[in-house]
């Protein structure tokens, strides 16, 4: 009885390890679904201007995000980075992201959430987005999106769960940006 006990400690205690240590955000790509809303909105092909933490947010929050044992690291050191990447990644697969036009979509990081507690895990993304046309800001509004799912007690389970929803909700923020239709009025042709 004590060696089973003594296996089933050891197997934990390597579950528990594995699933320690840092792990980056994958490279934003634009989906189906995102590609044929974009085309469907009826806008104009649009830059991306700078991303930013919005000045009020504790600068570490957009840095990294701790997922249990693990910590979560936005690539280019920067959420709000990725959240721009993930804008213009849709709006490029869509054949809309254009240089040098005079529409640009610029934006500041509001908030950044992420819990993966057991039992319940729970995300939060929030951005002040703003598009200026011909350098006359015709557009300011934040807009926030959020996410709930079941977290399991396993570490191995839970980590990879909350590091998806949470990438998940760059796309859904760009997605409620997109479905404004005040927004897609700043953006029209």
């Amino acid at each position: 009885m004590r060696t089973i006990i003594r296996y089933a400690a050891i197997g934990f205690a390597v579950a528990t390890l594995a699933a320690c240590g840092t792990v980056p955000m994958g490279v934003p790509q634009a989906s189906l679904d995102s590609i044929r809303l974009l085309r469907s909105a009826g806008i104009a092909p649009v830059g991306v201007g700078d991303f930013a933490p919005a000045p009020e947010m504790d600068k570490s929050l957009d840095a990294t995000a701790g997922v249990r044992a693990t910590t979560l690291v936005a690539p280019g050191g920067s959420f709000a980075g990725y959240l721009k990447e993930t804008l213009a990644a849709e709006l490029q697969g869509a054949g809309l992201l254009a240089a040098g036009t005079d529409r640009t979509i610029a934006g500041w990081l509001t908030d950044r959430q992420l819990d993966a507690a057991i039992g319940r895990g729970q995300g939060r993304l929030a951005a002040r987005f703003v598009v200026r046309r011909a350098g006359v800001v015709v557009y300011d509004r934040e807009l926030a999106v959020a996410a709930t799912w079941d977290s399991s007690f396993v570490g191995a389970v839970a980590i990879p769960a909350a590091i998806n929803e949470f990438t998940a909700l760059f796309r859904k923020l760009v997605l409620k940006l997109v479905n404004d239709p005040e927004f897609r009025t700043a953006v029209a042709p």
